[in-house]
């Protein structure tokens, strides 16, 4: 067999047998005439069959033009609604998941050693599974032509900026939001509406925040908060101020959630003097959690695009 017949015969056991015969042809008549060009400007017969089977490339390539099938597992049409898709479901799946396991164990009085290794086994057998399923999702799609939808770029795809005036508003509601919550907290052991049988005041929240010391960081954090707000206002963005502004604001969270499951928020003389159903500290607590997990997964999110904007701006 000459090399043109091996070459044909290897692009053509990689083809579906119908389409054999025309493909043969039509691939035999090109290389004939790239060997016939180079000859007729005068180079050797042999080397001009090498040259042409060369630029043709490996034959399984060749064969996957032909069928029309991709060579890539997600090609460049789905390759950006790939990466989407997956790093929001990275973004709140993998966080979501690592917070209940966390939150389940804890409640089960397991040591924080475990609870802390069980939230990270999860989450990362969770990301495994998110990426192994998500990616053969795309890989199907890319090989199924009637599925594939790609929708068409429009600058109308551009998001809105918010104005300056709009940002200083919410920092303006923020610092006073800031502001009276701490000053609560802070003046609630002594403005209470629930008085004990000596007529001092009953403290809404639990005493052991002020024993501890607990409160105090608390607070520290939620001024940090506040701080690195004004930060991302007032100064252009970079990665450590984001990495900064994050950390601070999943602090907060996970202490905020390490409390309420574990009973430290409320003061149990505070819920007896109240008079309220045995339910409450329950509803609250629980209450406490699910804003601190949705606030988990909105910081996570956040500076994902945050930074996956700015990058592309510097």
């Amino acid at each position: 067999m000459t090399l043109t017949d091996r070459y044909v015969a290897a692009a053509l056991r990689r083809l579906p047998e119908r389409q054999r015969p025309d493909i043969e042809r039509e691939l035999r008549a090109s290389i004939a005439d790239a060997v016939d060009d180079r000859l007729a400007a005068g180079d050797d017969p042999a080397e001009a069959e090498v040259a042409v089977l060369t630029e043709l490339g490996d034959p399984a390539r060749l064969a996957a033009g032909y069928a029309d099938r991709p060579l890539q597992l997600i090609g460049p049409a789905l390759y950006l609604d790939y990466v989407r898709l997956l790093t929001a479901l990275l973004a709140t799946v993998v966080p979501a998941v690592a917070a209940i396991i966390a939150l389940v164990r804890t409640l089960q009085g397991d040591p924080v050693p475990e609870v802390v290794g069980d939230a990270l086994k999860s989450a990362f057998t969770a990301g495994v599974h998110l990426v192994c399923w998500t990616t053969l999702l795309f890989a199907a799609i890319e090989r199924a032509p009637a599925l594939r939808r790609t929708r068409k770029w429009t600058p109308d795809a551009l998001p809105e900026p918010p104005s300056r005036k709009a940002r200083y508003g919410e920092l303006i509601s923020g610092t006073v939001l800031t502001v009276l919550f701490s000053t609560l907290i802070l003046i609630s052991p002594v403005v209470s509406p629930e008085r004990d049988t000596a007529g001092n005041p009953i403290g809404p929240l639990s005493p052991w925040l002020w024993e501890s010391g607990v409160l105090y960081l608390f607070l520290a954090l939620v001024l940090a908060t506040l701080g690195v707000t004004f930060a991302r206002y007032y100064t252009r963005w970079s990665l450590p101020l984001a990495i900064t502004g994050a950390l601070v604001e999943i602090a907060t969270a996970i202490t905020l959630i390490w409390l309420a499951a574990n009973d430290r928020v409320l003061n149990p003389a505070f819920v007896a003097a109240a008079g309220w159903p045995a339910q409450t500290p329950e509803w609250i607590t629980t209450g406490l959690i699910a804003l601190s997990v949705v606030t988990l997964l909105h910081t996570v999110t956040t500076s994902l695009k945050g930074s996956h904007g700015e990058s592309h701006r510097l």
